[in-house]
């Protein structure tokens, strides 16, 4: 120790504090100012700071509820669309239904046409020249099934219904158009039959209106029709089959069938001619069609026989009726086969031919009359020809 040293410490001074200690309590310091400035920051930012995350929670929260409200929006709007899709499909479903009932209905009146037009006992007529496209059978449309078991109803709803729906829709809708088109088929049919008719009636001389019932006693509401394409199609194949169906009425009536089977042979005509026993000019009311003696001559339409009995220079003659003023005559009979006020149909025996009479050898004398007036039997033999005739 040195002089120094003990010199001091005979003072009683101490030695001077170490470095370590001097760094503890800059440390110290330096911790309990940052405190210091902490603890003073928070108090004076801690409403700022306690804002900041009050509106962070709340925007959170806001942003949260709106997402929510926007997905209970979105489930609501599921919800109502589902519930109006089902009851568009059971609607459409509804009126499907109500849909192929009235197709089944009106195929029903369809069928009903099938002998509409061959009701009345007639021959048809020949085939026309030119082809006849119209159907001529008429087979039941096939509609297409809707089944209506509540399993069905859920799964026609459940899977894929508008796309099902749509195809039902479509095959219904092709199936009316099909059945319009057939029915307007039929009217067209029966007109063009009518006008054969017609036609075959005017190469007569007749008119068909002469054949007209009287007018009975109609009347009523007027209600007109809609604009339904198979209401008016129907209308008219209605009105075509009830003319047609008359016109074969009036042809039916006509004396369209030969006297005389096999092919005929005129030994002299109608009109003006040489008689055979004066050689002058004389009127001929009917034909004379060579025939062996013996063989059937038949009435040529129904009718009722208003003579049978031997006139003069018709020899045994034979009259029928046929009403509305024709009549027809078969005279030089070798004898008769019917007796006055009898009812013969067309191909009915009512006489034997023969030479009775006025007569030059054995022929049928045939004529036609129109309200007491002789008409050229030519005019209905040759109209008779149009005619297929079912023996």
């Amino acid at each position: 120790m040195t002089s120094t040293a003990r010199a001091r410490r005979s003072a009683g001074l101490s030695s001077p504090p170490p470095r370590r200690l001097i760094a503890a309590l800059s440390l110290g310091l330096a911790v309990s100012t940052l405190w210091a400035a902490g603890a003073s920051y928070y108090l004076v930012f801690h409403d700022e700071v306690l804002a900041r995350f009050v509106s962070r929670q709340s925007a959170m929260q806001f942003t949260y509820e709106e997402r929510l409200g926007t997905l209970q929006r979105a489930l609501d709007r599921s919800a109502a669309e589902s519930v109006a899709a089902r009851g568009s499909v059971e609607s459409r479903l509804a009126t499907l239904i109500e849909r192929q009932a009235l197709i089944e209905k009106r195929q029903g009146l369809l069928s009903g046409f099938g002998g509409a037009a061959a009701s009345i006992d007639m021959p048809p007529l020949a085939p026309a020249p030119v082809a006849d496209t119209a159907p001529r059978v008429r087979k039941p449309f096939p509609t297409p099934g809707l089944r209506m078991g509540g399993e069905d109803r859920v799964e026609i709803i459940g899977h894929d219904s508008a796309a099902r729906l749509s195809r039902l829709e479509d095959a219904l809708q092709r199936v009316s158009e099909a059945q319009s088109r057939s029915v307007a088929g039929i009217a067209r049919q029966a007109a063009r039959s009518a006008e054969r008719f017609r036609d075959l009636i005017a190469r007569t001389g007749l008119s068909p209106a002469r054949f007209d019932a009287p007018p009975a006693g109609v009347g009523g509401p007027l209600v007109p029709l809609g604009t339904d394409a198979f209401e008016s199609a129907l209308a008219d194949a209605r009105r075509q089959i009830d003319e047609e169906t008359h016109l074969r009425r009036v042809a039916a009536a006509l004396p369209f069938r030969q006297p005389l089977p096999g092919d005929l042979t005129f030994t002299s005509s109608f009109g003006a001619r040489l008689d055979p026993f004066t050689r002058g000019y004389a009127l001929h009311t009917g034909v004379d069609m060579r025939v062996e003696t013996g063989t059937p001559v038949q009435a040529t339409a129904a009718g009722r026989v208003t003579a049978a009995e031997y006139a003069g220079g018709y020899g045994n003659m034979v009259e029928v009726d046929h009403g509305r003023g024709l009549v027809t005559r078969y005279a030089h009979l070798s004898g008769t086969a019917v007796s006055v006020g009898q009812r013969v149909e067309a191909g009915t025996v009512v006489g034997f031919a023969g030479s009775t009479g006025r007569s030059t050898g054995s022929h049928l004398h045939y004529e036609t009359r129109i309200d007491g007036e002789p008409v050229d039997p030519q005019r209905f033999l040759r109209a008779g020809a149009q005619l297929v005739f079912a023996d």
